[in-house]
């Protein structure tokens, strides 16, 4: 097994509980580690193709909305395993870095892992 990892994927989208998070959005940031069997030969049709990986996450993270990040997570874990075939697991972190809390804090995310 081998691992692709998408790390640090950048959106600008309206999940949350509270009514601002939903008016004005925030930013969120996802980090993708797919493992799979790795293509003896080079041809892109025997792998996984992350830009395609990649626009299915920027559409579901930009249109869809999600009370909790960690059902955002699992929604994109799932939509990773339908849709890529190859893919033995995955693991999902949506972080939130901005997340409304009554103090400094680094970053807040959540991980979720999935296999077949």
């Amino acid at each position: 097994m081998a691992r692709i990892v998408l790390q640090g994927l950048r959106f600008h989208a309206y999940h949350g509980v509270h009514p601002e998070e939903l008016r004005f959005g925030a930013p969120f940031v996802v980090d993708l580690e797919l493992e799979l069997d790795l293509p003896e030969v080079d041809e892109l049709a025997r792998t996984v193709d992350y830009g395609r990986v990649y626009r299915r996450v920027a559409a579901i993270v930009t249109g869809e909305r999600h009370r909790l990040i960690e059902s955002l997570a699992h929604r994109l874990a799932r939509d990773v395993l339908a849709e890529e075939p190859l893919v033995a697991a995955v693991t999902v972190r949506v972080h939130k870095p901005h997340a409304p809390l009554p103090g400094v804090v680094g970053d807040v995310f959540v991980e979720v892992e999935h296999a077949r």
